[in-house]
């Protein structure tokens, strides 16, 4: 599948940002999505998942209560809803697609259960 994200920008600490990543030639729900961030010099790291259900989410803590993800299925379009922005939510974000359902926190929150990678779109937060 073929992932398309925008929506990134500079802003201030405590503000928000809505992260989309739309889907070019497949159905997203087909897929458990996820959004991964790298910052420079650190390794990719796990925001969110959404899996076959909208109960069927996941997040890492550094992020729970302050960021949300959904999907809308009629626009093929998966979202990130970022919320109270901190200095260290600077990175760049990517959207990511697996075809496996039910893997759990353990397995979406690792990098290589997603074969597809959308190309990153860069969120800046200014203190």
């Amino acid at each position: 599948v073929q992932l398309q994200a925008s929506g990134g920008g500079l802003v201030q600490a405590g503000a928000s940002l809505r992260l989309s990543c739309v889907a070019v030639d497949r159905a997203l729900v087909s897929y458990t999505m996820g959004w991964f961030r790298q910052a420079p010099g650190k390794e990719r790291e796990f925001v969110s998942a959404l899996g076959w259900s909208d109960d069927d989410q996941y997040y890492a803590d550094s992020v729970k209560g302050r960021f949300f993800i959904s999907r809308d299925n009629v626009k093929n379009t998966l979202y990130l809803q970022m919320n109270s922005l901190k200095v260290e939510d600077t990175a760049v974000y990517f959207c990511a697609a697996t075809p496996v359902f039910n893997g759990g926190y353990n397995y979406y929150s690792k990098p290589s259960s997603f074969p597809s990678w959308g190309q990153g779109t860069q969120v800046t937060v200014s203190s």
